[in-house]
Formats: structure tokens, C-alpha cells, sequence
């Protein structure tokens, strides 16, 4: 995958490439604040890994931060970050980046990639980093329905071109 800068404007990132980088990290270990795919990587690393496959490199660089990304003194803290860079969406797509919480009573501090929005065994499926098994995929049903706060898209996505 070429970096967006070196796109033409015929040759633009889709939604299936996402997916493709983000499946490549599947297995990798859970490492706080580590974003090298199958070295280790945390929620906010896979992310960043995955938009440095994407990109060619990060936005910014990521300040130190702990495993409650600072919870107790700005609960909006991540959101803020996800909104400069990704564009916020009504609706799932495959490579759809999830703003999550852990639980209803928190600030939302948890990241994900949408794989499918559903299959013939169920809902949407989606690629994130579980400090207890490192990145996997998980269904987004259930306690995880209800822990969504918001839907992103990577910058510059469209569809991919349809084939006869």
C-alpha cells in the first residue's frame, strides 16, 4: 500500500485496505503504548500502526500516556485526538474506526477497526487491542452494542471500484 501522499487522486485509499492492514496485526501482543505490528501494540497503537501502513507516518506523535489515558483529568482527552484526524460518521462501514467505552459509566478510552458490519453468523465484527490477549477480533454485540460512543472514517476513504 503506497502512502496517501503518494496517491493520485485516481488511486485512493479504501476501506479494504484498512481492513487488510488491520487483520495483519491479528495476534499481536498487548504492550502499553507500543505500536509495532507483532512486536506489540496497545488500542491507540494498533491505530497508529495501522495509519502509518496507511499514510506513510503519523500525524503527531503520541505524548505519554497511561493504560487510563488519563482518565481522572480529561475523560474527553481521546475523542478530542480522534476527532482531529478521522471524520466522524452516522453509520458502520468496514474500516470504520470505534470510539468505545469500557463501561457505561466511563469516558470513552477505547479503540477499534470495524472487519465486516455483518456476516450469516451475525452483526459486525471488529479488530482491537485486549490487554489480556493482545489484538483480536470481537462481535460488535452485546455489552460492546452498548458501549459505542461514536463512528469515525479513516480521511480520504472511498469504496473500493466495483468489479464486473
Amino acid at each position: 500500500m503506497l502512502p496517501l501522499w503518494l496517491l493520485t487522486m485516481t488511486d485512493r485509499l479504501t476501506n479494504e485496505a484498512v481492513v487488510e492492514e488491520a487483520l495483519a496485526w491479528l495476534g499481536t501482543p498487548y504492550r502499553h503504548q507500543a505500536s509495532l505490528r507483532g512486536v506489540g501494540c496497545d488500542c491507540l497503537g494498533l491505530v497508529r500502526g495501522i495509519w502509518r501502513a496507511l499514510y506513510g507516518c503519523e500525524p503527531e506523535t503520541a505524548p505519554p500516556y497511561s493504560q487510563d489515558l488519563d482518565e481522572a483529568k480529561d475523560a474527553g482527552q481521546l475523542a478530542r485526538v480522534v476527532g482531529r484526524y478521522f471524520t466522524a460518521a452516522d453509520t458502520l462501514s468496514e474500516g470504520s474506526l470505534l470510539l468505545l467505552r469500557w463501561h457505561p459509566a466511563m469516558p470513552a478510552k477505547h479503540l477499534g477497526i470495524v472487519e465486516t458490519v455483518g456476516d450469516r453468523r451475525g452483526g459486525p465484527t471488529f479488530v482491537h487491542a485486549h490487554s489480556s490477549v493482545g489484538v483480536c477480533r470481537a462481535r460488535l454485540e452485546g455489552t460492546w452494542t452498548c458501549r459505542l460512543v461514536r463512528i469515525f472514517h479513516f480521511p480520504q476513504i472511498t469504496s473500493a471500484p466495483e468489479t464486473d
